[in-house]
C-alpha cells in the first residue's frame, strides 16, 4: 500500500507499508523521531499523543499508539519535535511548561505538549477536558493547567499554521494512495488493503471483499494489533470515505453518517439532546473521541457501548447497505446476540437517523471512574407525560444483557399510568423481567439490577425538578 503525508511539515511518501503498522511504531522505529512515548500502547495514558491536521484545516489530538499509518494518508502529522519551531525556537506552550515547572520525569510530556498544541491552534480553553487524557504520576496536574492558561493568549506560531492551507496534490507530485480507487472504473482491486473514497467505492469494494476488516477511528480495532497481535487479514480503511462523515439536518430528523467522531456528535447534541452530550464527553478521552465514530460504536456490537443506549431511546433508524442494496431497521433489531448482529456479509453501518422530539431524554452511566471508564451499568430514559400520565416510554441499557437492551417490561408498567411516585416504585420492579445481568469485575448482577432501578427513581424526581446529578455540589 502506498501513502502520502506531511510529516513536521515535509512530505513523505510511503510505498508497499504494511497496513497496520502504528504511527508511533513507524515514528520510533523507522523515523528516529523518539520523543513520542509509549506508554499503555492502547490509547489511554497519552503519553504518544501526536496532532493531526485534516484537509479541511481541523487540527485533533490523537493516540499515535492505535493509529495506523493508512489513516495519515492525505494528512499533516506533527510530532512534539514538530511543535518545536524550524530554528528551535519553542511553542507558547512549550515555553509555559518551562516557565511552570510541569515537567518532571518527562515521560509523559511530550504527549501534553502535543495535546496543548492541538488547545493552543484551536483557540481551545478547556484544558480540564483536552488534557483528560494525558497521565501525569509526576508532576501532577496543576502547573500543566497553568502552563496551558499562561499560553491561551500567545500568537499561534507560524509554523503550526502551515499545514492548514495544504491539499493532497501538494503533498506530493506522484498523488497519494493507489489503493483508494473511485467508483467510476472497473473491478476493485483484491489486496491486503484498500482505501475507498465514497461509499459506493466503499460498497463495491466490500461487497468483492465481504471478509475484510472495516477501520473507522481504530480506538476499538487498534488494540485487536496493539493487545492481541492479531492478523487483521484484509483490511478496508474507511477514512477517504468524506461522505460517511456527513451530517443533515431537516424538520423530521438527524442523519448522521457513520463516519462522524463522536467529537463532532457532541456538539450536535448539545443542542437537541444535553444528557446524551454530557454523557458522550465521558466517552474515553478528548483523543479516542477525536477518533471513534458511532458507526464504530454500533458496528461493533459491545454490549456497553455508550452510544446505542441513548440512541435506542430517542427511536433511532440504523441504515445498512450492501453494494447497491440498502435497508433500514430499528436500532435495537440490530442486535441480535452477544457478539452477532443483524448484518449481512459485505454489508455495512452507513448513518443512524434520530427523529425529532422534544427533548426527554436522560442519560445516567455509572463506571468507577467518572472519566475514560467502560460502563458498569448506562441507563437511558426517554419518557413522554401528558396531562399527568406517561403517554410512551423508551428506557435501554447497556451492560445489563448480552446486547444493548431496551426495558420493555419496564415500560408497559409505566404506559398508561399516573406519573407519579407510586408508579415508579411498581415499575422499578419490572427490572427483573426484563435483565438477567452477568457478575464480573465491574459489577455484581445483584448491584446493576439495584442501580438500574434507581436510575428510574432518579430519572422521576430530575423531572420533579430536583436535583440529581453528583457531580453537582447541593447547597
Amino acid at each position: 500500500m502506498d501513502i502520502s503525508f506531511l510529516l513536521n511539515g515535509d512530505s513523505v511518501v510511503l510505498r508497499d507499508i504494511s497496513p497496520t503498522t502504528t504511527a508511533l511504531d513507524w515514528l520510533r522505529e523507522t523515523r528516529g523521531l523518539t520523543a513520542t512515548k509509549e506508554g499503555c500502547n492502547e490509547g489511554d495514558c497519552g503519553a504518544c499523543t501526536v496532532m493531526v491536521t485534516d484537509p479541511d484545516g481541523t487540527s485533533r489530538a490523537l493516540n499515535a499508539c492505535i493509529l495506523f499509518l493508512p489513516q495519515l494518508d492525505g494528512r499533516a502529522l506533527r510530532t512534539v519535535e514538530g511543535i518545536t519551531g524550524p530554528d528551535g525556537a519553542l511553542h507558547p506552550v512549550q515555553q509555559a511548561m518551562i516557565e511552570h515547572h510541569g515537567s518532571q520525569c518527562g515521560f509523559c510530556t511530550p504527549g501534553f505538549i502535543a495535546a496543548m498544541a492541538v488547545s493552543h491552534v484551536n483557540g481551545e480553553t478547556d484544558h480540564d477536558t483536552a488534557l483528560a487524557g494525558n497521565l501525569c504520576r509526576c508532576t501532577g496536574y496543576a502547573p500543566i493547567i497553568r502552563a496551558a492558561k499562561a499560553a491561551e493568549d500567545a500568537p499561534v506560531p507560524d509554523w503550526m499554521t502551515s499545514d492548514r492551507s495544504f491539499f493532497l496534490p501538494e503533498i506530493s507530485a506522484g498523488g497519494s494512495s493507489n489503493q483508494g480507487f473511485d467508483e467510476g472504473g472497473g473491478k476493485p482491486p483484491v489486496g491486503d488493503t484498500l482505501q475507498p473514497r465514497s461509499t459506493d467505492a466503499l460498497a463495491i469494494a466490500y461487497l468483492a471483499n465481504p471478509e475484510a476488516t472495516l477501520v473507522a477511528g481504530a480506538t476499538d480495532v487498534g488494540l485487536w494489533v496493539t493487545k492481541q497481535m492479531r492478523d487483521l487479514g484484509q483490511v478496508i480503511f474507511l477514512n477517504r470515505c468524506e461522505d460517511l462523515n456527513r451530517i443533515t439536518q431537516d424538520e423530521d430528523a438527524l442523519s448522521i453518517g457513520a463516519g462522524v467522531t463522536i467529537a463532532r456528535l457532541i456538539p450536535l447534541m448539545d443542542g437537541a439532546h444535553p444528557s446524551f452530550a454530557a454523557m458522550l464527553r465521558r466517552y474515553g478521552s478528548a483523543q479516542v473521541r477525536a477518533a471513534a465514530t458511532i458507526g464504530g460504536n454500533i458496528a461493533n456490537g459491545s454490549p456497553i457501548g455508550d452510544g446505542p443506549p441513548a440512541l435506542i431511546a430517542l427511536g433511532a433508524t440504523l441504515h445498512l447497505r450492501q453494494g447497491d442494496t440498502r435497508r433500514s431497521m430499528a436500532l435495537e433489531d440490530f442486535f441480535l446476540d452477544y457478539g452477532k448482529q443483524d448484518r449481512r456479509p459485505g454489508e455495512f453501518v452507513e448513518s443512524v437517523t434520530i427523529p425529532r422530539q422534544p427533548d426527554r431524554l436522560r442519560c445516567y452511566k455509572l463506571s468507577k471512574r467518572f472519566d475514560q471508564d467502560i460502563s458498569a451499568v448506562c441507563g437511558c430514559f426517554n419518557i413522554t407525560v401528558e396531562n399527568g400520565r406517561v403517554s410512551a416510554a423508551r428506557i435501554a441499557f447497556g451492560g445489563m444483557a448480552g446486547t444493548p437492551k431496551r426495558a420493555a417490561a419496564v415500560e408497559a408498567a409505566l404506559t398508561g399510568q399516573p406519573w407519579d411516585e407510586a408508579t415508579v416504585t411498581k415499575a422499578m420492579q419490572a427490572f427483573a423481567q426484563d435483565y438477567s445481568p452477568l457478575s464480573d469485575m465491574r459489577a455484581s448482577a445483584r448491584y446493576r439490577l439495584e442501580t438500574a432501578a434507581n436510575m428510574l427513581r432518579r430519572y422521576y424526581l430530575e423531572d420533579q425538578g430536583q436535583r440529581v446529578a453528583i457531580m453537582e455540589v447541593q447547597p
